[in-house]
């Protein structure tokens, strides 16, 4: 086997074992994420007698609506589709071709 295929070969294993790697890290705040509710239930004596402290929520509370989920999926199915026919043309330019028998 020529080794300039198996240098690209262990390349192309290379960057889809970082890509899963850094999708399984984009995920993993999301999956170990909880939600608690507050103020917790069954407030202890303090809170009853003086009553709840006043709770701020500082930060963006807003999510992503289901239209911007969808464009971006779609957005990188265009993507991933020009870019594998732009490598598919290439390398069929790159290919030798048998020369026509006279």
């Amino acid at each position: 086997m020529n080794p300039i295929r198996t240098i690209g070969r262990l390349a192309c294993m290379l960057a889809g074992l970082a890509a899963a790697l850094a999708a399984a890290a984009a995920a993993a705040p999301t999956a170990v994420a909880v939600t608690r509710p507050y103020p917790p239930p069954g407030p202890p004596a303090e809170v009853v007698r003086i009553g709840p402290a006043a709770h701020t929520v500082h930060g963006v509370t807003g999510d992503m609506t289901g239209w911007q989920i969808t464009l971006i999926a779609v957005g990188a199915a265009l993507v991933g589709a020009v870019v594998g026919v732009l490598v598919d043309r290439a390398r069929a330019a790159r290919r030798q071709r048998p020369a026509a028998a006279a």
